[in-house]
């Protein structure tokens, strides 16, 4: 359930339903607003009267939390969650970018693309250094060295990084050298990783599985905000259908559906949702037109010779395009780039 407070109401009056709350065995999840503090309680409500919390001083309403994600629910927090990283916003009225290779391969690559990707307005870089590949003779990532790299180049270059964490082994090294820990679609339902990563304070993209419904991806949400993490970044990815020309079926409606739903800040990943060069523009065009708080597109300096994904990436000029139009987009439903 959710409590919300009076405007007027004062210290003692939050803590003293705070503590009946604990007293009745609820996780308490608080919420400071601008006007009002909100208190999420997280725990079995059998037996519990409403009107005990409704009488006490203090409180404006009692809301019960019909979704089985709370947290994430706007019931909990209505007004949109926004996120920062280095200056750039995920969230709200604003449009963050983040570009970068499938794959890092080397310095030389990733100097190459980041300066390339600032230089259109890109403020996150984004690299893979652990790579989930179908095939176990594809190339892998370059682990550890890999991530020293990216981060190395973005603090040279001011970007901020976005990283896949494929298993909880890997954490201290994405604590250390990333600024958004993303989790991919294979391990939207890792819940141990899940529940790792709400231990943390650091940023958490968090990918749609590849056949995973809309409550089931706030739902994962829920496990990582459970352990007292709310910076997460939702992102639609494509998923899995009959349809075999693109590489997933790019759902466009995924992202104002979620955003009715919960008040966490959804992106687009446009790259994997068509798994098509001449497709990711157009889509991602859609879905700044759909009211995502974001991208995160493939870009690649040479990719007829990436170690992966080269087909689902772009050509710097191409981002660089994509960025003017994307523009004009941004300005014309009021957001800002």
């Amino acid at each position: 359930m959710v409590i919300v407070m009076d405007e007027t109401a004062t210290k003692g009056q939050i803590e003293a339903v705070e503590l009946r709350l604990k007293e009745k065995g609820f996780q308490i999840h608080r919420v400071d607003g601008v006007t009002r503090t909100i208190l999420g309680a997280i725990g079995d409500k059998r037996g519990i009267d409403l009107r005990e919390f409704e009488v006490m001083e203090g409180v404006h309403e009692v809301l019960r939390i019909t979704q089985p994600y709370k947290l994430a629910s706007r019931t909990f927090h209505p007004d949109d969650s926004v996120i920062q990283v280095k200056g750039a916003l995920f969230g709200g009225d604003h449009i963050a970018m983040i570009a970068g290779p499938c794959s890092i391969e080397s310095e030389k690559q990733l100097y190459a693309i980041a300066q390339s990707i600032k230089n259109s307005g890109a403020r996150l870089l984004r690299g893979g250094a652990f790579k989930p590949r179908t095939s176990p003779y594809s190339f892998q990532g370059l682990g550890i060295d890999g991530l020293k790299i990216m981060n190395s180049i973005a603090d040279e270059l001011g970007l901020a990084t976005v990283s896949e964490m494929m298993e909880i082994g890997q954490l201290d090294a994405m604590i250390e050298y990333v600024d958004i820990i993303q989790v991919g679609a294979r391990n939207m339902q890792n819940f141990p990783l899940l529940k790792e990563l709400g231990n943390i304070k650091k940023p958490i993209l968090l990918k749609r599985g590849l056949a995973a419904t809309i409550e089931e991806l706030l739902m994962a949400a829920e496990y990582i905000m459970s352990g007292g993490n709310y910076q997460i970044i939702l992102c639609e990815r494509g998923i899995r259908t009959f349809e075999t020309y693109t590489r997933n079926t790019m759902d466009i409606s995924a992202i104002p559906v979620t955003q009715s739903l919960s008040h966490l800040p959804i992106i687009a990943d446009p790259s994997h949702g068509t798994g098509r060069r001449d497709h990711v523009a157009p889509m991602a065009r859609a879905a700044i037109a759909a009211g995502a708080n974001g991208l995160i597109i493939e870009v690649h300096h040479d990719p007829d010779h990436a170690l992966s994904d080269g087909a689902q990436s772009l050509y710097p000029n191409q981002f660089s395009r994509l960025m003017q139009e994307l523009q004009t987009i941004a300005w014309t439903i009021g957001k800002t780039l």
